[in-house]
């Protein structure tokens, strides 16, 4: 399975000159801020799409939005490519580097630079963790709405590379629908600002270009975010029904009614053992499948939008509806699907996908996955954001048996060409990386994939950039 997608070869010349770029790199950064020795550069071979592993010429690791600056000028000078990397949570393979590239991490640029409450903005480096912003405003009543389930971890930077959601992207939207600017170093060390606190930024939306970049325009070191006041309540409610197919069709039912919950998540049994397991939520166990729905407001707005919830559930014979009674019990409900990916772990190796599909295709889309996962001979948790269509299938397999790790990935390359079938797309936030890299074929024409590999080359020319990732790589236009 490891070469089982491949990279470009790396630049010979850039090779040869390993020991003089590491010279260089040591002047220009603190001895702290720069990895090169061969045994330190294993943790920073690959993220979380393990699959895949390579090791990075060095690793700069930049304080500073100059540092950054500092790096980029000279990589471009000398026509090395450079390979951002947030936390390394990329379930894509989008911060796996290669052997003759500089890995830029963010991870030293952790601090929260300013919280404007009355224009409920925060101004954060681009290495602060997803979750560290809302800590740091909850006691004003205020939170930071994209929460993906790495958001322990995984990095405002990496977000916006990414455009990463979470459980309540279905009200308050995605990164883009949160960034209202950022501070970026292009390839060759210049520093922009794009957007900033205004709502609105004059001239083209350059930022929503930045944002789902996948670290092939710049490097972004700071970010300014939209923070939004906590509802007056909140009340996740636990809905199991019969069947996958049963859950699906509520679902589609219940955006269709006009009703937008805060948040509404999908788990089909194998994934609701998985996950009570681990959490002990109280998930029940004698159902098909179970819907996680939150809604908010008053007691009086968050009884009625229930009441038009059940009404729906019952039309596809809803089995189970329990409200949460208390904020343990919601802790729990939400630690449990937060904690799949890693709850599934301690079961099997697996790969996540991350294909999105209209509503009404949802129950026939969770269907097709099931069988063909069953047609390779392999088992698959299905845990997701149903309210988006954004579907995370886990494909369990034995990451040691190399025919068994093919089958999986080809399972999962069959699940995202079905997704596009049923009129969705290849991702919904984690990225083309280098694992839906080769489809991106399948979904857009050559017109289409050449006006997009313009759009980058616009930016970075040379192709340094995360260079294998994203496009495929026949087919380029010459750097």
């Amino acid at each position: 399975m490891s070469d089982a997608i491949p990279f470009l070869a790396p630049r010979a010349d850039v090779l040869a000159r390993r020991a003089r770029i590491i010279a260089d790199l040591t002047d220009l950064l603190p001895p702290e801020c720069l990895v090169h020795e061969a045994r330190e550069l294993v943790p920073f071979e690959t993220d979380a799409f393990v699959s895949y592993r390579r090791l990075p010429l060095a690793v700069a690791l930049p304080r500073t939005t100059a540092e950054v600056s500092a790096v980029m000028r000279y990589c471009h000078r000398y026509g090395i490519p450079v390979v951002p990397r947030g936390a390394g949570t990329s379930l894509s393979g989008g911060a796996i580097p290669q052997e003759d590239a500089v890995v830029l991490g963010l991870s030293k640029m952790n601090r929260i630079l300013e919280i404007d409450l009355p224009n409920r903005v925060a101004v954060v480096q681009a290495g602060v963790t997803n979750l560290n912003i809302s800590e740091c405003v909850s006691a004003d009543g205020f939170f930071y709405a994209p929460d993906p389930s790495s958001q322990l971890a995984c990095t405002i930077g990496g977000n916006i590379g990414m455009n990463s959601g979470g459980a309540h992207c279905l009200k308050y939207g995605v990164t883009t629908n949160n960034l209202l600017g950022v501070r970026m170093v292009l390839v060759d060390g210049t520093v922009i600002e794009l957007g900033g606190k205004a709502l609105d930024a004059a001239g083209y939306d350059l930022l929503g270009l930045v944002c789902g970049h996948e670290g092939q325009l710049g490097i972004v070191t700071e970010a300014t975010v939209r923070l939004i006041a906590k509802p007056e309540g909140a009340r996740p409610v636990l809905f199991g029904f019969e069947s996958s197919e049963e859950a699906g069709a509520c679902v589609a039912d219940v955006i269709a009614a006009g009703i937008i919950p805060v948040a509404i998540e999908f788990m089909d049994k194998p994934a609701i053992e998985i996950c009570e397991a681990f959490a002990h939520a109280g998930y029940p166990l004698d159902v098909g499948a179970l819907l996680i729905v939150e809604v908010e407001g008053s007691e009086a707005e968050m009884d009625a939008t229930l009441k038009d919830i059940v009404e729906i559930a019952r039309r596809h014979a809803v089995k189970t509806v329990r409200e949460c009674q208390s904020a343990t019990e919601a802790a729990l409900i939400w630690k449990g699907r937060k904690s799949a990916f890693g709850a599934t772990g301690r079961i099997a190796d697996y790969i996540c996908m991350d294909g999105t599909v209209p509503l009404s295709q949802l129950s026939h889309v969770l269907k097709k996955t099931t069988e063909v996962v069953d047609h390779y001979g392999l088992r698959v948790a299905n845990v997701f954001h149903a309210g988006d269509g954004n579907m995370h299938p886990l494909i369990l397999f034995n990451a040691n048996d190399p025919e068994d790790a093919a089958r999986a990935e080809a399972a999962g390359n069959d699940i995202l060409k079905l997704c596009v079938d049923a009129g969705g797309c290849l991702t919904g936030e984690h990225g083309v990386g280098i694992e839906k890299r080769d489809l991106m074929r399948h979904q857009y024409s050559e017109a289409d994939l050449a006006q997009q590999m313009a759009v980058r080359a616009a930016f970075d020319p040379g192709w340094l950039l995360n260079p294998s990732k994203v496009f495929p790589l026949e087919g380029r236009p010459a750097a």
